[in-house]
């Protein structure tokens, strides 16, 4: 099964990908993943991309087309993937189902994990980060239980950034959401209820 992830940030689509990966097996193709290994590794498609990051630009979706096209050529992906973080907004859209049509493979559903604005500002705006291992916790955790070490707000979970963050998704991912209803593919899934109990409606939308 092939499926596109959707969702805000915070709306817990990382964690039900996850899921799906240990029952299932699917390959997990993050286009952020997917960037900074290329750009470790100093591919060609990566140093194009950290040309662009570099200078503070966003990499071309010519680049990051090239890239995800490159790891669903790989046996991995063959038993099915789960795209995350990819497509945007529609011309990405567009332009991934062109690719995938020219390698024989399609789209099986949009997965949307939808989960309410001012739930996402209140779970993110609580959430710590281990300033040395990077464990996620919440506000409840004064020191790492991992490592011991300090538990920080990151910059990117302050209520005004999120809020931001939030009207940028809006903006370019609404769009993106009638894309996908309108061929048929989109399963909504409300992401606002225990990990366990949404990954079980994950499984039945998906017929899985």
């Amino acid at each position: 099964m092939n499926i596109v992830l959707l969702g805000a940030p915070g709306a817990g689509k990382g964690t039900q990908a996850q899921k799906l990966v240990e029952e299932f097996g699917f390959d997990h193709i993050s286009t952020g993943d997917l960037l900074r290994a290329a750009v470790k590794a100093g591919t060609e498609l990566g140093k194009e991309a950290k040309g662009y990051m570099d200078a503070g630009k966003l990499v071309p979706d010519s680049v990051v087309i090239g890239l995800v096209k490159e790891r669903l050529g790989m046996p991995e992906a063959a038993a099915g993937f789960i795209l995350d973080g990819f497509p945007r907004n529609t011309s990405q859209a567009e332009s991934l189902d062109a690719e995938l049509a020219g390698m024989g493979v399609s789209l099986d559903a949009a997965l949307l994990v939808s989960v309410e604005p001012e739930v996402i500002v209140e779970r993110l705006s609580s959430r710590r980060t281990c300033r040395t291992c990077g464990y996620t916790g919440t506000a409840a955790d004064e020191t790492c239980p991992r490592d011991g070490g300090e538990m920080y707000q990151r910059d990117d979970d302050e209520p005004e950034t999120i809020k931001q963050r939030l009207d940028v998704y809006e903006e370019s991912t609404a769009p993106l959401v009638g894309y996908y209803r309108d061929k048929g593919l989109l399963r909504e899934v409300d992401g606002d209820r225990s990990q366990d109990e949404v990954y079980a409606d994950v499984k039945t939308l998906l017929g899985l």
